[in-house]
């Protein structure tokens, strides 16, 4: 076109960018966006400018798409939001905010960005400010809002909002019962708020069902103790010729490991690729591991980390250590952390699992190792934190040892009542899940002040008696932590939800849903 002497015009650049940003070729999009400064009228272009923009973002180089942003003369909605969704995309939401503020009309694709960028970066509290904002400004919400929404309710685990959310989606004409991604979407977001019955209540309810709607079903049933449910679902999802992919897969395997179910699960594992050609990925091999080492099967469960035909990556390590966490084995924890340590050198939970491991079997040389390589590395421990959802909604925060809480002295007379009443029925403190060579008296002190003995204690001071108490944790519940919650369901008469970074444990008469299987 250039060598015949044709002129080009706004859309042949807009064309070209386009294309670059197809490609991915950032080398070539700089050649082209040369040219729109060499041949004038071009650089003041609005939609040359926004193709630029969308080049530049498409092939990673934001700085660039920003810089043609501050030197546009004249901006649309398009030019505002192409870089707000890229600033979402790699995290940085405080540049996001920023731009998102500047924009003079905000539309329902600027606020979806916003909203989905922080579900999407594990900011649930932001993502649902945003979304109540949209609501306040009647923007539009469509089932991509939605389901960003939805996805933040169930990061969070708040039944309040998600009574909220399901009121939103009625309102704006996106029932769950008749919307598929909707409907996927809250079964999930229920389950993950500890309303199991809720989740199976708009999953029966569905006029149509896909592969995301069982699979977020099954993986339901599976966090929630429920194994038998979720592989009953499963041969349901088969006989409707719904095929079934990696998640549910994921959802099936999880549920037998939390169920104890290793034969099952061993068939199910061998049928994948066989049966529905679904190939197995290092997910499903760590899911495997996790379902042998839960079971006890420790040496089956290394042999399969040394065998599979894929290199192992931080999930099944991750499992592996943790297998060795319940089952109290220093020696094949110490090759998993090795390997973790490679793969996640940053990721401290690691360490403190394996400072854990070493103090359950009295090993204070090692742990105290363990404590000096993450001092070297500058690493901070998460401190363990545990919320608690009254009636109302209301979530009250609390943290290991805390002791400026308004209703401490309240808190602290609940928990040794309940020590006390424990004890007559033969409970006694597990003092192994304390990772400090401390004396005893210091670790059942640490122990009565873990996070989510304290949000049990202002739940039974703040709710009626006949409602379950919900109990939200950032870290895995520790063994005594659980054993505690046993008893207290028991000598209490009432129901004790508490999910943890792994799975829902309902207490319920002295005993767990997840059969000691966590």
């Amino acid at each position: 076109m250039r060598e015949e002497g044709v002129g080009p015009v706004s859309f042949t650049f807009t064309a070209l960018l386009k294309a670059c940003g197809a490609a991915i070729d950032l080398n070539l999009g700089r050649q082209v966006h040369a040219q729109t400064m060499l041949i004038g009228g071009f650089g003041s272009d609005l939609y040359v400018g926004n193709s630029l923009i969308g080049m530049y973002v498409s092939c990673g180089d934001l700085g660039s798409g920003r810089k043609v942003f501050d030197e546009m003369l004249h901006r649309d909605v398009i030019s505002w939001t192409t870089l707000i969704v890229a600033y979402t995309k790699t995290g940085d939401m405080a540049s996001a905010g920023d731009l998102f503020d500047g924009l003079p009309v905000k539309d329902m694709v600027a606020w979806t960005a916003m909203v989905t960028g922080f579900a999407q970066n594990g900011k649930p509290r932001e993502a649902l400010w945003f979304f109540e904002r949209m609501q306040d400004a009647r923007v539009e919400t469509d089932e991509v809002t939605l389901a960003s929404v939805i996805s933040a309710c169930a990061q969070l685990g708040a039944s309040k909002y998600a009574k909220w959310v399901r009121d939103v989606a009625t309102k704006s004409g996106l029932e769950p019962t008749e919307n598929v991604v909707v409907g996927s979407a809250m079964v999930d977001m229920y389950s993950k708020c500890g309303n199991i019955e809720d989740a199976y209540m708009i999953f029966k309810g569905m006029k149509k069902r896909n592969v995301y709607t069982y699979s977020s079903m099954i993986l339901g049933f599976a966090i929630h103790g429920l194994a038998r449910a979720a592989m009953q679902l499963f041969g349901e999802m088969v006989e409707t010729a719904t095929k079934p992919n990696k998640v549910t897969f994921i959802g099936v395997l999880v549920a037998c490991s939390h169920g104890g179910m290793v034969d099952q699960g061993k068939q199910i594992f061998s049928s994948m690729e066989e049966r529905y050609g679904v190939v197995p990925d290092g997910d499903h091999y760590a899911c495997m591991v996790d379902l042998l080492g839960r079971a006890g099967h420790l040496n089956e469960a290394f042999k399969l980390t040394e065998t599979m035909p894929l290199k192992p990556h931080g999930g099944v390590w991750g499992a592996l250590l943790g297998a060795c966490r319940i089952h109290r084995n220093p020696d094949i924890a110490q090759i998993a952390a090795s390997h973790l340590f490679e793969l996640e050198p940053h990721a401290i939970g690691n360490y403190m699992v394996l400072c854990n491991i070493f103090a359950s079997v009295g090993r204070w040389d090692d742990v105290s190792n363990v404590r000096k390589l993450v001092r070297g590395k500058g690493l901070k421990k998460n401190p363990g934190c545990s919320w608690f959802e009254s009636e109302k909604g209301e979530i009250h925060e609390f943290f290991a040892g805390e002791t400026k809480h308004p209703r401490s002295s309240e808190i602290n007379k609940v928990l040794e009542d309940l020590l006390e009443r424990l004890k007559g029925h033969g409970y006694q403190q597990i003092l192994s899940s304390v990772a400090y060579d401390v004396s005893e008296d210091d670790k059942k002190r640490i122990l009565m002040a873990h996070s989510e003995k304290l949000a049990l204690a202002f739940g039974l001071l703040d709710s009626s008696e006949n409602c379950p108490i919900r109990i939200m944790k950032n870290l895995r519940i520790c063994e005594d932590c659980h054993s505690f919650m046993c008893g207290v369901s028991h000598i209490i008469g009432r129901e004790i939800i508490v999910r943890d970074n792994v799975r829902f444990h309902h207490f319920n008469g002295g005993t767990c849903s997840c059969g000691n299987f966590w």
